[in-house]
């Protein structure tokens, strides 16, 4: 079977959430990348945790992974659009503030 499934949240152990946030957040701040991004990691029967992209272009219709990700930790796919924008509007006045 090919297919696959979206599981939210992850049926991973508490200490495992806790390390592929931390290993999410470092990626990120790593690649200075702003606004839209999803790390993506796989874990391992053993329990490793390895960070295998680092997407700063994840798919946005409604349907796609990341809006979705957002809606089951309870921020409607409209209000994600505001968020967003309201970050790069943020980013844009501060580079301004410092050019």
């Amino acid at each position: 079977d090919d297919s696959a499934a979206l599981i939210v949240p992850a049926e991973v152990d508490a200490p495992t959430t806790a390390r592929v946030q931390d290993l999410a957040v470092r990626a990120y701040r790593a690649l200075d990348c702003a606004g839209l991004s999803r790390v993506d990691f796989f874990v391992e029967p053993t329990g490793d945790v390895k960070c295998i992209e680092v997407n700063t272009l994840p798919g946005f219709t409604p349907i796609s992974m990341y809006p979705r990700l957002w809606q089951e930790a309870g921020l409607s796919y409209r209000d994600l659009i505001s968020r967003l924008v309201d970050l790069g509007v943020e980013r844009f006045e501060e580079v301004r503030a410092h050019a």
